[in-house]
């Protein structure tokens, strides 16, 4: 059974240049990083809050979140603010944090339904203008039931975390459902990634991918697109 994304596989390759992927050459940012989310195991929390999706669609807001924050310090300085309003209540960083990602959800969706979560188009598209110190990205969709484009994929991810730049994952059934997020490759080669369902970093075995076996680590089989930077 190939998934929808397999579809829009075929048609990057119908549309695309025959020429080979330079997996490897990925460039690497310079510049200080003062990451929101962690690379170490485990639920991830700042300022006493746990680092989840605010609501059951905004997957793909929260690991925006977490790259714009990677990306630019002052958006977690933003974040971390603390205010007073009228009726005298402190607005600190959960609630700015729960703010911000429905902010991004909203203008992520400017013409598809909230509460079918984030196309990849309106995914890339807010990356590209509300976070230009992540880079530049690219949406590469993969037809998991080739085993010859999964491990295509693999290696470019793999390049990826390798130069030092997180990789948003989209997962699902046979349609794309959930966001996550590639931070790095660790030693014993599984991959550091943030699920934003239960706001904690899981340790992925690539493996996984090839066996369209995902769930146990990011609630979905199948990997249906990977956002590349280049």
């Amino acid at each position: 059974m190939r998934t929808v994304s397999a579809l829009g596989r075929a048609w990057q390759r119908l549309i695309s240049r025959p020429v080979v992927v330079p997996v490897a050459a990925v460039s690497a940012l310079s510049g200080d990083r003062r990451p929101l989310v962690a690379e170490a195991l485990g639920e991830q929390r700042h300022a006493g809050a746990r680092l989840d999706q605010v609501d059951a669609t905004t997957c793909g807001s929260a690991v925006l979140l977490a790259l714009a924050t990677w990306a630019d310090p002052e958006e977690l300085g933003r974040l971390e603010v603390r205010e007073q309003d009228a009726a005298g209540m402190v607005r600190g960083f959960a609630a700015r944090f729960d703010a911000r990602q429905r902010e991004i959800h909203k203008a992520t969706n400017l013409f598809w339904p909230q509460a079918l979560g984030t196309t990849p188009w309106g995914f890339l598209r807010w990356l590209h203008r509300n976070a230009p110190g992540a880079g530049r990205y690219r949406l590469r969709f993969v037809d998991d039931a080739s085993e010859a484009d999964v491990d295509l994929a693999i290696r470019q991810v793999e390049a990826a975390l390798g130069a030092r730049r997180p990789v948003p994952l989209l997962v699902g059934t046979v349609v794309p459902r959930h966001y996550t997020l590639a931070l790095r490759i660790a030693d014993d080669g599984t991959w550091r990634v943030y699920e934003p369902t239960s706001g904690s970093v899981r340790s992925l075995d690539p493996a996984l991918i090839r066996a369209r076996a995902l769930a146990p680590v990011l609630g979905f089989d199948h990997l249906h697109t990977v956002f590349l930077p280049v």
